[in-house]
């Protein structure tokens, strides 16, 4: 008889429910003064802090696996990418841009994992391609390109999360430990590094007001409980399953900036968005060839 799915789906919902809202505590600190690359590294040194004190020999096995050093890189980008996009850009357009990585995984899956892209891939590819032109086109623009910086860094994120993915898959014989460990990691050292630079370049100041704790320490323990969450549900459900539920993040981050009014919803983005998540939503429903993925945990 097999185990009934509703509480490994509720864990994936739950995932996506944290990712999907917060933006809202990013915002609220960027108000109070925190620069988003602050934000993003005391956040995810929290939580690597207690994840450290949860397993303290990953640490060990992390340093002795070099070949997990690149994902910390990876997913250190992904989380500089997206958290800085969404604090500071219109949430339902950055968290659209974020979700071409499907797309992005086509070309990476060749480069990182010899995977040569089937027909039906690059028709996905096309597919997302068209609703990021839909996206990005706007009346004053001629082309559909980039108009602002956090439009770069969601499409930077979303493209690291794909390089994420498929390290994982790369290195799926590692301990799991040392790979939550080496994305966390990257996520704090990648955030309070440019953070530093940015400081240094004059852009932002050290943090001086310490109103936005309360925010850090709240989206920190959310955001580990949320990983967990992932890891207990994508364990016990197949990967095409797990991707799917997934997408709900798009949902829950665009009903909740349109109602709070940080976001507004015209024609051409919600078809643009209809394709991007249509095929990322192919991209994960299962057919004869679809390899699953080893179940990797991601942070995102």
């Amino acid at each position: 008889m097999n185990p009934s799915p509703t509480w490994p789906v509720l864990g994936l919902l739950f995932n996506a429910l944290v990712w999907g809202l917060s933006w809202w505590p990013l915002r609220e600190m960027q108000a109070l003064g925190l620069h988003p690359l602050w934000s993003s590294g005391l956040i995810f040194g929290l939580a690597l802090g207690l994840l450290s004190l949860w397993r303290p020999k990953a640490w060990h096995q992390l340093r002795a696996t070099p070949a997990l050093w690149t994902l910390m890189l990876a997913a250190g980008l992904t989380n500089v990418g997206f958290n800085w996009a969404v604090a500071t850009g219109d949430v339902v357009r950055v968290v659209l841009l974020f979700y071409v990585m499907p797309a992005w995984s086509i070309p990476i899956a060749w480069w990182v994992l010899g995977e040569r892209p089937t027909r039906g891939a690059l028709w996905r590819l096309a597919l997302a391609l068209a609703g990021v032109a839909l996206v990005l086109k706007s009346p004053d623009t001629p082309w559909p390109w980039p108009e602002s910086a956090s439009d770069y860094l969601a499409l930077m994120g979303g493209a690291s999360f794909a390089w994420t993915n498929a390290l994982l898959r790369r290195h799926h014989d590692t301990p799991a430990g040392a790979r939550m460990i080496a994305m966390f990691a990257g996520g704090t050292a990648l955030s309070l590094g440019l953070a530093l630079l940015w400081v240094g370049l004059g852009h932002t100041q050290m943090p001086h007001d310490l109103a936005w704790w309360p925010y850090a320490l709240g989206l920190g323990l959310t955001f580990l409980a949320s990983n967990l969450a992932l890891q207990y549900g994508a364990a016990r459900l197949s990967a095409h399953t797990t991707a799917l539920v997934m997408l709900s993040e798009v949902v829950f981050a665009a009903l909740s900036s349109v109602a709070l009014g940080v976001s507004a919803l015209s024609a051409r983005t919600l078809v643009g968005g209809g394709l991007i998540v249509l095929a990322a939503a192919l991209s994960a429903w299962p057919n004869r060839s679809h390899k699953s993925s080893s179940g990797c945990p991601t942070i995102n």
